[in-house]
């Protein structure tokens, strides 16, 4: 097993998120996808948020992380979602007339022990 380890902790706390784009619009795909990637991975670095796997479908993205425990998993997504969606409608703003103007993503959580 591959434990974390804190100042004052060990820890193995693992989080399966799936989110989706809104009304499902397919817009995951090509350069747009492959931006997606290369803008949680940095914010994930930054939170100390380990990326244990990943894919990006072109409706949804599924992400496996492991976090320590004193990041809720509210937090955590609320860090990778607002980095990402202002950051992806910066590099593509065709999106926002896609998905009018609203928001991004939406989230749905799946809490899972993985062994």
């Amino acid at each position: 097993m591959d434990y974390r380890y804190g100042s004052h902790t060990v820890f193995k706390i693992q989080y399966h998120f799936v989110f989706v784009t809104k009304y499902r619009y397919k817009v995951l795909k090509g350069d747009v996808g492959l931006k997606v990637r290369e803008l949680i991975r940095p914010t994930c670095e930054a939170f100390e948020i380990e990326i244990l796997k990943g894919v990006v479908s072109q409706d949804h993205i599924h992400i496996l992380v492991s976090a320590p425990p004193n990041l809720a998993p509210s937090e955590i997504m609320r860090r990778i979602k607002g980095r990402g969606s202002m950051k992806l409608f910066e590099s593509f703003p065709d999106l926002k007339k896609t998905l009018l103007g609203t928001s991004f993503l939406g989230t749905g959580l799946l809490l899972r022990d993985f062994w």
